[in-house]
Parts: structure tokens; C-alpha cells; sequence
């Protein structure tokens, strides 16, 4: 008996339906997994994981933060670059923060939970600490002493044009003291929370500062990756904070330099990207050659 040719076609669709179930859902996917294990590509299919006495510590691939409890740096270990992604290094969040070289005026709110950070002001927050934290200069263009923006609102009498009649700092809240004391003549009063200086009819001016033009501390130890999982600093990166770890290991700056230009990776095909120092397998390595005193 012929079936109908309605019936016929479901047929055919259905047993298409099964084999490629077969094919693609379980014969590709378990052939890729046996793929995988075979020696030499087994850790970089598991996820390129990097195990110390038996535990596993991290991924090469994926980096993480070096900090104690309280977020704040562990000094005997070289630091990573900031990160958007999540918390900080979530691989179930990778992003960036979406924030670009127009993002430098803070919103500044009564309530320090609405408060948000620009890019330019999170930049030299950051510069500022890293300066700190490794005994040198963390000024750079564009951010006050005091690690915000260096940013004014100033106000003219006829809108673009004119002379100036009032000038705001506007990333530095009262009672903070601004980062000039005058513009133009004209005394540089301190922002105040919820106000707009922007909408109000200010003209966003930033101003550069006395800071070197290429500021000691360099730009990846301030920024996040573009993913925010990336596990590599620069090698300049790695230079700065070299004194700092071998004082607080008792070790010879010399050696902890050799440690770093032994994980320092090279161009990819020899011009691709930059050389990158892995910062866990770095860390780990200064454990095993310099413990902790």
C-alpha cells in the first residue's frame, strides 16, 4: 500500500531529522572530545589549566586578581591589569566597560550609589594607586593630585564665546578643593552633587596638567583588555613593579627580572600583537624560586 504523499514527506523529514541528530549531535561532538585528549592538545582542550601540588590555581588563558580580602594588592606578587568583566577576571561576564575618550565627567550624587566613575577619572584613580604601590610617579595628563579628572565646566557670557563668569570643577565635590584655584580670572568653585553643568550650559574643558608626557606609570597597568579576561601585562608593566616584589621576597631585583623575561611571550608569528608577561605563571614561578619570607 502506497502512503499518502503527505505522510510520505513527514517520513523523510523525520528519518533526515534522526541521522543528522546522530551526526551532529553525537558522533561530531564526541569525535572533537576524543580530538582533544589526544597528548599535546589534552590541557589545551580542558581549558589550559594550570595545577600546583595537585589543585588547581588558574587558567593561562584567563586571568586573575592578586588581592587579599579587602580588593587591596597582595605586594609580594606582580599585579594584573584592570578588569570589566564581572567583579573582576569572571569568565560568565566578559566585557568590557564600554566607556570611551569622551567619558570624563563623574556623576556625582548624594547618594555615593548612584555616583559613577568616567573613564578618565577611573584612569587616574588607578594610575595614582599603581604610583603608590610601586614607589613612583603616578601622575599623568589630564588628572589631578588627587586622582580624578581634571575637568572644568566653564561658563561664558554668551554661551561659546565671551568672557568666562563661572568655572566648575566638575569631577572634585565640595568640600574638595579644586585642582586650580582660578581660570581665566575667574575663581574655580567645587562641584556640587546632582548638578548637571552640562545641561546647565558649561563648556566641558580638560586640562592637561604639568604631568610628563609619557607618564611612568603605562597605560595597561589603567585600562582593561577588551574582554577583560586578558591573563598578560607589558613588559613595562612587569619592569615597574619588579623593585616592589624583590623587596618584599628579600630576592635580587636581577633575578626576579630573569624570572619575568622567562615568561615574557614573544609576537605571535614574529609581528603579531606585543610581547605579554603571564602574570599567574609568573607569580607562581616567583613561589617556587623566592617563597614568601
Amino acid at each position: 500500500m502506497r502512503l499518502p504523499n503527505w505522510l510520505a514527506q513527514h517520513l523523510a523529514a523525520l528519518r533526515a531529522l534522526l541521522v543528522f541528530t546522530v551526526l551532529l549531535g553525537l558522533a561530531y561532538p564526541l569525535a572533537l572530545v576524543a580530538v582533544g585528549q589526544i597528548p599535546g592538545l589534552a590541557g589545551k582542550a580542558d581549558g589550559s589549566l594550570v595545577n600546583v601540588g595537585g589543585q588547581t590555581v588558574g587558567s593561562s588563558l584567563i586571568g586573575q586578581s592578586f588581592t587579599d580580602a579587602d580588593g587591596n594588592p597582595v605586594a609580594r606578587y606582580f599585579q594584573s591589569r584592570p578588569s570589566a568583566a564581572g567583579d573582576g577576571y569572571d569568565p560568565t561576564a566578559t566585557a568590557a566597560s564600554n566607556l570611551g575618550p569622551e567619558s570624563v565627567v563623574d556623576t556625582i550624587a548624594t547618594d555615593p550609589e548612584e555616583s559613577t566613575q568616567s573613564l578618565l577619572t577611573q584612569v587616574c584613580e588607578r594610575s595614582k594607586a599603581v604610583g603608590e604601590l610601586n614607589g613612583v610617579d603616578g601622575s599623568r595628563p589630564f588628572c589631578t593630585t588627587d586622582g580624578v579628572g581634571a575637568v572644568l565646566a566653564v561658563f561664558r557670557a554668551d554661551g561659546l564665546t565671551g568672557t568666562v563668569t563661572r568655572v566648575v570643577s566638575v569631577n572634585q565635590a565640595a568640600p574638595a578643593a579644586p585642582f586650580l584655584a582660578t581660570f581665566e580670572g575667574v575663581s574655580v568653585e567645587p562641584a556640587q552633587p546632582g548638578e548637571d553643568y552640562v545641561a546647565d550650559g558649561g563648556i566641558i574643558t580638560p586640562i592637561r596638567g604639568n604631568a610628563p608626557a609619557t607618564p611612568a606609570v603605562p597605560a595597561d597597568a589603567v585600562t582593561a583588555s577588551g574582554s577583560g579576561l586578558d591573563p598578560q601585562i607589558s613588559p613595562a608593566y612587569a619592569e615597574l613593579q619588579v623593585n616592589r616584589v624583590a623587596r618584599e621576597r628579600g630576592a635580587d631585583p636581577t633575578a626576579v627580572r630573569r624570572l619575568v623575561d622567562a615568561h615574557t611571550n614573544s609576537r605571535a608569528l614574529g609581528f603579531m600583537g606585543e610581547p605579554g608577561v603571564n602574570v599567574l605563571e609568573l607569580n607562581l614561578a616567583l613561589d617556587r624560586e623566592f617563597p614568601a619570607r
